[in-house]
Formats: structure tokens, sequence, C-alpha cells
């Protein structure tokens, strides 16, 4: 059954370059490159119009680490409002990958291919090694008790992972097709009356 909920938009943070390297970000501290930052502030156009004339009906929420509050603070510079002017949540940060964060897939499956081969078995439920690492299942407990407390319309700045669980949270869109979905990083996400939806990327 769907999960119903105020409006949400959900941006995922702009590329980095790991994302260009395919290395595992998960809770690590990484900056925006160019591109990002481009489409950081594209989304923030898509978004003014949008909300443009309910912002102050929105809550501004994003994850605490710093690709994520790059992009809040381009986006809402695009929006016309001030940058710094929304709130953090831990509750948002990316899947922890453990001792896979920094490394690339290639990598692993030469050092650990035992472990590659688990994750691809059960993507939802793997756990990598390492302090703090976390599964997608870990991972949605958290992202659900956030999705628990939205009392109003909100726009929220995150990550890949978070993005995946909600699919299951919201939608009840099963653990092992959740883990797979490709979110893109030039859109938002449209949540409402339990439909997610991809909207087009702003024209430019």
């Amino acid at each position: 059954m769907a999960l119903s909920l105020p409006p949400l938009y959900v941006v995922r943070h702009g590329v980095t370059d790991w994302n260009i390297e395919g290395r595992f970000q998960g809770a690590r501290d990484i900056p925006l490159n160019a591109t990002g930052r481009r489409q950081a502030a594209d989304n923030g156009r898509a978004l003014q119009a949008l909300i443009g004339e309910h912002t102050d009906k929105y809550d501004f929420v994003s994850s605490p680490l710093n690709r994520t509050r790059a992009t809040m603070e381009l986006l809402r510079g695009a929006m016309d409002l001030e940058p710094d002017s929304y709130r953090t949540d831990t509750r948002l940060i990316e899947v922890c990958f453990g001792d896979w964060e920094g490394q690339t897939y290639e990598e692993l499956v030469k050092t650990v291919p035992g472990h590659v081969d688990e994750r691809v078995r059960d993507k939802w439920n793997f756990q990598p090694r390492g302090e703090n690492a976390e599964s997608y299942e870990i991972l949605s407990w958290r992202v659900a008790a956030w999705v628990n407390d939205i009392a109003s319309p909100t726009v929220c700045v995150t990550h890949g992972g978070v993005i995946r669980t909600l699919f299951h949270i919201v939608a009840g869109v099963p653990g092992a097709q959740a883990a797979d979905l490709s979110v893109p990083q030039d859109r938002v996400l449209k949540i409402e009356d339990g439909a997610l939806d991809w909207l087009a990327p702003p024209a430019r």
C-alpha cells in the first residue's frame, strides 16, 4: 500500500569526480565538480517554476554532507532564496559502504571477489565489512523514521541510496528492485499521493 505524504520534492546531489570515476562514496565528504554545480542550479530553476510562489510553505532539508549542502545552496540561490536558510538531518546521509568507500567496483572485484558476488546476489541486504557499514535494508530504517516525521510540504536534497529506499518505503517497490534503480542527478523527483515521478530535466 502506497504511503500518503505532503508534497515532497527530492533532489539527488550533483555529480562529483568520484561519481565519474565509479567510486563508492557513501558517507565520505566528496565535493561537487563543475557539472554537479550546474546540475544543482538547474534543478533549482526547475523547482522555482514548480513552487516559486509557495516556497514559504516548504521545509528545505538536506543531508549534512558537503555535496548535498552545496547542492542545496546552489539550488536555493537559483530560486532567489537565501542559500543557507535550510536545515540538515543526519538520517538523510548516504548508505555507509564501510571498507568499500573510495574504491571502484573493478578494484573490489580484484580484492574481494567473494563479497562482490554476495552483493550481486542480494544487493538490498548486503552489508559491506567495516565500521558503520550498512545495507540498503538498514538504511531504509533511518530513512523511514525521517519520512514519518514529514509534516509539511518539503524540498529535500539527499543521495542515490536514500532515494532508492524512498521508492521502497513510499510506493512499496520490492527491495531487490529498488536497490537497482537508476537515480539521475539532473532531475527532480516529485512524491505526492503515494506516487513517485521523475520530472523532465529543465530546458537550457
